[in-house]
């Protein structure tokens, strides 16, 4: 996976409105958005453990938290929001999946001025611990009624995305669950999951996209899982994130640069240490030394590096064996050649429009240049020629991609996928020696 840069990131979603709903974790994946769309810096350890503060890297708290009483209680709200000349994000604190403050926030949304572009969302440990006894079938039904009311009410043009809700630990010792809750949560590590299996069907049986954050997170709670056993560390939404826009890239058509990953922020294999242990950082998490260390190979300035790269002409193919010159008649066509211009670069300094954006512009159709005649007298004649060089093959233009918005097209690797869709592992063997046929 292709870790994309601040300057690519703010290519991608250029003029987008982006809205983000759920939990604290959730709050934690805005955050590092909004870091990412400014610089290539990690979060602080301070910055993802604050909460409802008046200011985060240029955003401003629009409702709730410190503008209010501060507590852990099913009311509480926080909204925040993330203005510049060609971005907007903005992030609803959610204690429920679905109930009456989502209805006014889904009116809020359906009346404003921009209609979002993309919605990220998830709501289930609230949901799953403080409600009830019955909160687990009030999480099922509510869970019908939210993917059927976004789909009344969220535009076509619109992608949502649903997180399913990320791992926890064995010991819970969050500020979301009170103490005298805690005992109870013993069986929440293997309630998530059931409840991503469920809201994950519900999500694609409505059309929706859905991002399965546990299958990926998984095996990574002994490394990058914070000490009170669901935030997770600043490596770790890094991660998240570059998970995140490469699905709405996907979604949206849009080729990523092709070039090794220069980074990389959660490594594969076995976890060492526990939830607690410092770590060694490999990304900065600070605001003036960059998060990556540069390539090998030089990248091309911010704001000048297109998503959609120029193909690449097909390398000449030459012949083995010279070809036996003939006569050349008297009359010659030159194949035309075919002029391939580099792409436009993806930069705007107009106002913030959530209309604007397209992706027809990265490329133009250029016509081929006209043909030329070399006309000679009738007693001319030519001796005989080496044979010419092949010219390389012309290097055609790429059509704009076909952008696609919420539909169920991307098939997310994860567990929840239909047993039909997997394949079946054949137990016939192919024989080490070739069998003679039989006479």
């Amino acid at each position: 996976m292709v870790h994309l840069l601040a300057s690519e990131v703010r290519q991608l979603l250029h003029n987008k409105f982006v809205v983000i709903l759920g939990d604290s974790v959730q709050r934690a994946v805005y955050k590092d958005l909004v870091l990412l769309l400014q610089k290539d810096c990690l979060l602080t350890l301070s910055q993802l453990k604050a909460k409802g503060e008046y200011s985060f890297e240029q955003d401003e708290l629009v409702q709730g938290g410190k503008q209010g009483r501060m507590h852990n209680g099913t009311h509480y709200r926080e909204v925040r929001q993330f203005c510049s000349g060609q971005h907007l994000v903005r992030f609803y604190f959610l204690t429920r999946v679905y109930s009456d403050y989502l209805e006014a926030i889904l009116e809020e949304l359906r009346s404003g001025e921009h209609d979002p572009d993309l919605v990220i969302m998830n709501s289930c440990l609230w949901d799953l611990t403080r409600y009830g006894e019955d909160s687990w079938p009030n999480y099922l039904q509510n869970l019908e009624s939210l993917f059927g009311r976004l789909r009344q009410v969220l535009p076509e043009s619109c992608l949502l995305v649903w997180n399913t809700a990320m791992p926890v630990g064995n010991n819970i010792n969050s500020g979301f669950l009170p103490p005298e809750l805690r005992p109870a949560a013993s069986t929440l590590k293997t309630n998530v999951i059931e409840a991503n299996f469920y809201s994950s069907v519900e999500a694609q049986k409505h059309g929706f996209d859905v991002l399965d954050l546990h299958f990926h997170f998984r095996r990574h709670t002994g490394k990058y899982l914070q000490p009170d056993g669901v935030h997770w560390n600043e490596r770790a939404h890094r991660h998240l994130s570059q998970l995140l826009l490469a699905h709405v890239a996907d979604a949206w058509g849009v080729e990523l640069p092709q070039r090794d990953p220069v980074s990389k922020c959660i490594k594969d294999g076995p976890a060492r240490g526990g939830p607690g242990r410092r770590l060694e950082r490999q990304l900065p998490a600070c605001r003036d030394q960059p998060a990556f260390p540069p390539p090998h190979r030089p990248l091309p300035l911010p704001g000048c590096c297109p998503l959609l790269p120029t193909p690449s002409p097909r390398p000449p193919q030459f012949p083995l064996l010279p070809p036996k010159p003939r006569p050349i008649p008297l009359q010659q066509v030159t194949p035309p050649f075919l002029v391939c211009p580099q792409d436009a670069d993806f930069s705007s300094d107009r106002p913030f429009q959530s209309d604007q954006f397209s992706l027809n512009h990265f490329h133009s159709d250029i016509l081929p240049s006209t043909q030329t005649e070399f006309a000679f007298d009738g007693d001319f004649m030519f001796s005989p020629q080496p044979p010419r060089p092949p010219f390389p093959q012309p290097c055609y233009q790429q059509r704009a991609p076909v952008v696609h918005r919420g539909f169920p097209r991307y098939c997310p690797r994860g567990p929840y996928l239909p047993w039909r869709g997997r394949p079946r592992n054949s137990k016939r063997r192919a024989p080490a020696y070739r069998e003679p046929r039989p006479q």
